[in-house]
């Protein structure tokens, strides 16, 4: 038997082919022409592919296949399939899986779901890769090519030191908003009950070194996407990380907690090594929703400043709100999008609480009997697969499509867009924020919310609130503060 090479190491095998599938929802599967349906604005990383096959010993050829980009072809030309999921398509990825097998291929199984629920997982797989792709991939295609693969592959969060670069010329860099997704740091340490970040990274948050990110960043185009989960979160890091790329020219987006405001000097790093955009969970207006959930570092009544902060850096703020928490009522809606509005929050994720399995918001819910369905490809933000506390389900489900119909509106869209000209430059507006508002529009349009809203509005209902607590929401309004 060979010994598995460690990762960095080169290790000769015979030639392989490797498929490698990432599975999507029926509604932006690519056509049989190979045109992809979807906006273009949120196809902008397949970096988690790209490190399962930078983590392939050499020799190994992998081929990956996006859904989104382009139809799977079940007859390709593979030694071996790895399928990647969440929890939303997984009920895809056992479909595919299931005829492979059938057809005499052997599959394997990886991400967020499967290392959630192996077990579920394995009834559908040769192999399930539990953990991170660094950690389990040398060591099952070693076990594949000595024809000794086995049940169960398991990795804790590894060292992100010395990480395989990508290979980018993997995916059709024309499909993706830019090919150039980067990871400098990966998890988080904190506890927020409804995350299944923390959950699969065992709340460990770790940093790659400097010059290692540096040395990444150097060839790529201008544009980037870091798809870390909160880059910011050890300021002593951001503050060399950023200090080091101001002069690489490049301009770049990330997530981030919106505590990043508190400190001026890592906004202004940010800023000049060419931070433009940031997605920031701001997740409530009720600090008794955060605090339950153990979003600790947030608090609401900061939020404004810290966006008002924010654009005064030049840094466009894409805000992520959860809808249905225990502490929401109907009026929750319009209150926060009064907010959005004062606080001129540039683009707006609005999604629907969602309990994955893994995390403990899942196995609170089901040792309570309030989970509804297991059909997972509902799991996906926009139903209610859960009993709310708060509203009943239809309540719920009406407030989210007339919160984004209003948000998304033609009118409010371009009142935004011309807006943020003001404290955004050109070219990040007709690059990144444009984009990102109207490719909004169009998953809306696809997804019927603008016509669940329209129904509204012909049984009378302007949004699921009475007129008494539109009016009260009115009053609540204030003036955005300075930054």
């Amino acid at each position: 038997m060979r010994p598995t090479p460690a990762r960095g190491e080169e290790a000769a095998v015979p030639d392989v082919r490797f498929l490698l599938v990432n599975p999507t929802s029926p509604l932006w599967r690519a056509q049989a022409s190979g045109r992809p349906r979807g906006a273009r604005a949120f196809r902008f990383s397949m970096l988690t592919s790209l490190y399962v096959a930078a983590a392939m010993p050499r020799g190994v050829r992998t081929r990956i296949v996006d859904e989104d980009v382009e139809p799977l072809d079940l007859d390709a030309d593979a030694a071996l399939v790895g399928i990647s999921c969440m929890t939303y398509n997984a009920p895809r990825a056992y479909e595919i899986a299931d005829e492979l097998r059938r057809r005499g291929r052997p599959v394997v199984l990886g991400g967020y779901h499967p290392t959630f629920l192996p077990d579920e997982a394995a009834a559908h797989a040769d192999a399930v890769c539990i953990g991170e792709a660094e950690g389990t991939v040398p060591r099952m295609m070693a076990d594949f090519l000595d024809g000794r693969l086995q049940p169960r592959y398991v990795s804790g969060p590894v060292d992100l030191r010395g990480l395989p670069v990508p290979d980018r010329r993997l995916i059709r860099s024309s499909a993706y908003i830019t090919p150039d997704a980067v990871q400098a740091t990966r998890g988080c340490p904190h506890a927020c009950r409804f995350c299944s970040v923390s959950a699969f990274a065992h709340r460990r948050f770790r940093t790659r070194p400097v010059d290692e990110v540096v040395d990444e960043l150097r060839p790529l185009g201008r544009w980037l996407i870091f798809m870390d989960d909160n880059i910011a979160l050890d300021r002593d890091y951001a503050r060399e990380l950023f200090a080091a790329m101001a002069p690489l020219g490049k301009r770049w987006c990330s997530q981030c907690g919106v505590g990043i405001a508190d400190d001026p000097e890592i906004v202004a790093l940010a800023a000049r090594s060419g931070c433009v955009g940031l997605f920031v969970g701001l997740e409530s207006l009720s600090d008794e929703n955060l605090a339950a959930w153990r979003k600790t570092p947030n608090r609401h009544r900061d939020y404004a400043r810290a966006v008002a902060r924010l654009h005064a850096a030049e840094i466009g703020v894409y805000a992520g709100f959860v809808f249905g928490m225990d502490g929401d009522r109907p009026d929750v809606f319009a209150r926060t999008l009064d907010f959005l509005d004062e606080a001129r929050v540039d683009a707006l994720q609005a999604t629907i609480l969602t309990p994955f399995p893994g995390t403990p918001l899942f196995a609170d819910m089901e040792r309570r009997g309030r989970i509804t369905t297991r059909d997972w490809s509902l799991y996906d933000f926009g139903h209610v697969v859960f009993e709310p506390r708060g509203m009943s389900p239809e309540t719920l489900r009406a407030g989210h499509a007339w919160i984004q119909s209003r948000f998304y509106s033609r009118a409010s869209t371009w009142r935004r867009v011309a807006r943020a000209f003001g404290y955004l430059s050109p070219a990040v507006v007709l690059h990144a924020l444009g984009p990102l508002n109207l490719g909004y529009r169009r998953r809306h349009r696809a997804y019927g919310t603008f016509d669940a809203a329209a129904r509204l509005a012909a049984a009378g209902e302007t949004a699921p609130l009475s007129l008494a607590q539109r009016a009260a929401a009115r009053l609540r309004r204030v003036p955005p503060p300075a930054p």
